[in-house]
C-alpha cells in the first residue's frame, strides 16, 4: 500500500513538473510530432472529425496487449471520420524500433515519435497505453484507459469505444475519465 501511494504521488508530481497544458474539457492547440523518418508533422494536418490520440510503446507488455484492440477500433471508426494518432514518447524506443513494431503489427494508423516527450508532457500522459478523444472543435472529451482489463476476455467496460461513439453522435460523454494503466512513459531527462 505504501509503495502504491509513493507511485501515485510520483505520478502526480511528474504531471505538475511537466506542465500539463491539455486537460479534459479544454482545447488542444496545434503541436508537432515526427514521422518515423524524422520529418515534422503538425497535429492540424492529422486530425479528423473526431481524433483519438493514443500513447503507445513497443516494449510495454500492457501496451502490446492492446495492439489488436487499438487496430480494431481504428478500423471500425475509420469510415466515420475518426482519425487515430499513435504517439510513442519513450526516450528508450528509437524511431527505427517503432517503425518495425508498427509494421510487424500491421497497424491501420500511423505511429509518430514524440521527441523529448514534449507532446506527452502537454497532455499529461503518464502510461502506455493512454488515450484521449478530441471532438471536432478540438476539445478533449475523454481521457484514460482503452477499457478495464489487459486480458481481453475480462473486459466489462469499453470506455474508449463508448466515448468515441458518444462524441460522434453528439451526445455528452457519460464516462469522461477512466484511470489508464500500463507502463510508465520513459521520459527524456530535462535540463
Amino acid at each position: 500500500m505504501k509503495r502504491l501511494l509513493c507511485l501515485g504521488l510520483a505520478a502526480s508530481l511528474a504531471v505538475l513538473s511537466f506542465g500539463q497544458e491539455f486537460k479534459l474539457g479544454t482545447a488542444v492547440s496545434d503541436f508537432t510530432l515526427s514521422d518515423l523518418n524524422g520529418n515534422p508533422v503538425k497535429f492540424s494536418n492529422l486530425k479528423g472529425d473526431v481524433t483519438v490520440v493514443m500513447f503507445i510503446a513497443t516494449q510495454c507488455p500492457v501496451s502490446n496487449a492492446y495492439n489488436g484492440r487499438m487496430s480494431s477500433l481504428a478500423n471500425e471508426y475509420a469510415s466515420r471520420g475518426v482519425r487515430f494518432i499513435a504517439v510513442n514518447s519513450n526516450a528508450t524506443e528509437p524511431a527505427a524500433e517503432v517503425a518495425k513494431h508498427a509494421m510487424n503489427h500491421g497497424f491501420p494508423f500511423k505511429v509518430y515519435k514524440d521527441e523529448k516527450n514534449a507532446v506527452a508532457d502537454r497532455f499529461g500522459a503518464q502510461v502506455t497505453p493512454e488515450a484521449f478523444v478530441i471532438d471536432k472543435t478540438g476539445i478533449i472529451r475523454y481521457h484514460g484507459a482503452i477499457d478495464n482489463s489487459r486480458n481481453e476476455g475480462d473486459v466489462k467496460i469499453k470506455a474508449l469505444d463508448a466515448a468515441i461513439s458518444e462524441v460522434l453522435s453528439g451526445k455528452t460523454v457519460e464516462r469522461t475519465e477512466m484511470k489508464a494503466f500500463g507502463c510508465t512513459i520513459k521520459r527524456s531527462k530535462k535540463s
